[in-house]
């Protein structure tokens, strides 16, 4: 059995509500712990730390002769269960008669010897009455009005007697005794800097308590801005008509609406099976991570899902500089974090709107985002970056190759051209919408193709064959130059 020292009682002196007063404190033993009155000290062993029972403080010398016979009987201190003050002469005697004098007013002597017994003794029922203690600690530290994860582990490892800290872990498994989660999010497992049978003990109930005071923690937080990001998306999702209607709910909930808004859009998809759903595990992550990260900056920002694809949206006041560039920072670090988390399967793409002002703006950015992320997907531009043009042609054309009726239906067009191998293919495209764009000027084609005239006219002559249309036809011919523009847009 290991030896229990007068050090040893000093660090669980938080544990057992102990205060030193004064005597040395060493690695001597404490053989046994025993209850006696002030006179009655001789009367005890060597190595016993004497409990001195009472409700007042004995007289000033009843103190000093107990602090001599307690040095001449080689006692390993005393504990007086009433406050304590101590006079010059017993700091003296003690400090001379090497007897640390203690004071304990948190419980009964009865109570104090038992629980030092049990420190002394060691074993399976000191283990269990440490765990127990650190556990009823590390409640009541939880149930203040106050209380935060870093407070409930500093009160918990006191009356454990050993440090206990979040290991950082996204990777614990909520089946895990150890594990500390915030929702559904892993954040890291309860470790204790002594790994003793009473932490063994206290680690799994004191985890799960951390695990629901961070959730709540995190809801307190960050609720406002989640009741924010609900009405944002009925915003992106409704009727433009009644993009309008949601200005005074939004100022209710503190979203200035009328202010300059960019979103960004970062979608998900399996490089195997592109139409697969993301990991559950990944969308509370997330969420998680993007709100942290976005926190303590100064802009205003939301973070919201719609099924597999989170919307990032930035709001600051009109004509601030640089607004996209600090979007895209942001939804950079987020799209990093998402591909880590889903894993090397998953790519995660990332579109980014203009700024626009006010709702009506906001769902225009939105839609600028999203064009820009489904497009560069369709086109098989995976887990890049996507910015959207300022000019409004090309905004149509992101649009329509976004949908994917549309797309297929212009690609039918040009169909034909495929069989000629990728390469042909793209400059027969390039051909035909040079010369539809000149009007059918071979001279004006050429000179864009860097090609003679007669080179064009061959080219089209082919093109005309396979394609099978007739390019007098105005109809005919805007349908082909769009097939012409939506293809090339797709070959980036």
């Amino acid at each position: 059995m290991a030896q229990y020292s007068i050090l040893d009682l000093r660090d669980d002196a938080d544990r057992l509500g102990l205060r030193l007063h004064a005597g040395p404190v060493d690695d001597r033993q404490v053989a046994r712990v025993d209850l006696a009155a002030v006179d009655r000290i001789d009367a005890l062993a060597s190595g016993t730390l004497a409990i001195i029972a009472g409700d007042e403080q004995p007289p000033p010398f009843r103190i000093d002769v107990a602090l001599r016979q307690a040095s001449a009987r080689g006692l390993a201190g005393l504990v007086f269960t009433t406050p304590l003050t101590l006079a010059e002469t017993a700091r003296v005697l003690a400090e001379r008669g090497g007897v640390p004098v203690f004071s304990a007013t948190g419980s009964t002597a009865a109570e104090l010897a038992k629980t030092i017994d049990r420190a002394i003794s060691g074993g399976a029922s000191e283990a269990m009455m440490r765990g127990a203690r650190a556990i009823a600690v590390a409640s009541e530290a939880a149930s203040a009005p106050d209380s935060t994860t870093e407070s409930i582990l500093a009160a918990a490892g006191a009356a454990l007697g050993a440090d206990l800290a979040i290991d950082p872990d996204a990777a614990a498994a909520w089946t895990e005794a150890d594990a500390v989660f915030i929702g559904e999010v892993p954040i890291g497992r309860l470790v204790a800097a002594q790994a003793d049978d009473a932490s063994m003990v206290a680690v799994p109930v004191i985890a799960s308590l951390l695990s629901r005071a961070a959730q709540r923690q995190s809801r307190d937080r960050f609720a406002p801005t989640q009741s924010r990001a609900d009405l944002l998306l009925e915003l992106v999702l409704a009727d433009p008509s009644r993009a309008e209607g949601f200005v005074p709910q939004a100022a209710r909930l503190g979203l200035p609406l009328a202010r300059s808004h960019v979103v960004a859009w970062l979608s998900p998809t399996r490089r195997a099976d592109p139409d697969a759903r993301a990991p559950r595990s990944v969308q509370p992550a997330l969420e998680l991570f993007a709100l942290q990260l976005v926190e303590s900056r100064a802009e205003m920002w939301h973070v919201a899902f719609l099924q597999d694809d989170l919307l990032l949206v930035c709001t600051e006041e009109h004509g601030a500089g640089d607004h996209q560039r600090r979007v895209r920072e942001v939804a950079a670090r987020i799209q990093r974090q998402a591909q880590e988390i889903a894993g090397a399967d998953w790519a995660y793409t990332l579109g980014l709107g203009t700024p626009q002002v006010g709702a009506l703006g906001l769902r225009q950015s939105a839609a600028e985002a999203r064009i820009a992320a489904e497009s560069a997907i369709a086109a098989g531009r995976l887990g890049g970056v996507e910015l959207t043009d300022v000019t409004g042609l090309r905004r149509v054309l992101l649009d329509v190759y976004a949908s994917p009726i549309s797309r297929e239906l212009l690609q039918d067009i040009l169909r034909p051209l495929d069989e000629l191998g990728p390469e042909r293919a793209r400059q027969s495209v390039r051909t035909l919408l040079a010369y539809l764009g000149h009007e059918g000027s071979l001279v004006h084609a050429g000179r864009e193709l860097t090609l003679h005239p007669n080179g064009v006219g061959y080219r089209m002559r082919r093109i005309r064959e396979l394609l099978g249309i007739d390019l007098d036809d105005p109809d005919a011919r805007f349908a082909v130059e769009l097939a012409c523009r939506v293809r090339l847009l797709g070959d980036g």
